[in-house]
């Protein structure tokens, strides 16, 4: 069955990989283990280019490092929303007498990789580009655009919910064929070589990955 993998990149990262030695994550091989009867014809993986931040000043070279191994996968396509950052008034939730309300805060939020993973979906949806589409998120927004689908389109919508200590949200989970659970050994399995070639050099996966 033709089959098209559309991976929601920060919802895969903060719910799978953050803080574990599975980051260095080849894509393609990971639609192959979790579907091995299946033909995975397109890997869509959905992100944003990462601001330096003091806490963490190198994890964009360690992103783009990433994205640059990634890119010697063929079949495998990265759409970008973007980073917004700014300074945001907020109301305190516990406020103590006699002192301010409020404090300001500095937040970054992604912007577009939602929209596009959606857009991406029914599109090729509609162009017939895919027999069944999977969707590697946790994520209920996606809930309509995979219900439209599976129900308007008559295409089979398969959920991989990365994260493995909640089920996915209801609405989300009712709006797939069905659902299958991200473990570490599918993770284990599916790590990139240490060094990979492009045409400008050798890409080595980060030491603290």
């Amino acid at each position: 069955m033709k089959t098209n993998l559309y991976i929601d990149g920060f919802n895969l990262y903060y719910r799978a990989l953050k803080d574990t030695p599975f980051r260095w994550l080849d894509l393609q091989k990971l639609g192959k283990i979790l579907f091995p009867q299946d033909e995975i014809h397109r890997v869509c993986y959905f992100t944003a280019r990462l601001d330096a931040r003091h806490s963490n000043p190198n994890q964009p070279r360690r992103q783009l490092t990433y994205l640059r191994a990634l890119a010697t996968l063929p079949g495998l396509h990265t759409y970008y929303g973007v980073f917004r950052s700014g300074v945001k008034r907020r109301l305190l939730a516990q406020p103590v007498a006699g002192l301010p309300t409020h404090v300001l805060i500095r937040q970054s939020e992604e912007k577009g990789s939602d929209v596009n993973l959606a857009t991406s979906l029914l599109v090729d949806g509609f162009n017939g580009d895919y027999e069944q589409a999977v969707i590697v998120s946790n994520d209920a927004d996606f809930a309509g655009a995979m219900r439209y689908v599976r129900d308007g389109l008559g295409l089979r919508v398969v959920l991989v919910n990365p994260d493995r200590r909640n089920a996915s949200p209801r609405d989300l989970a009712n709006a797939a064929t069905y659902v299958k659970r991200l473990w570490k050994s599918h993770l284990r399995q599916s790590q990139l070589p240490d060094t990979v070639r492009d045409e400008t050099g050798i890409i080595t996966k980060p030491a603290s990955w």
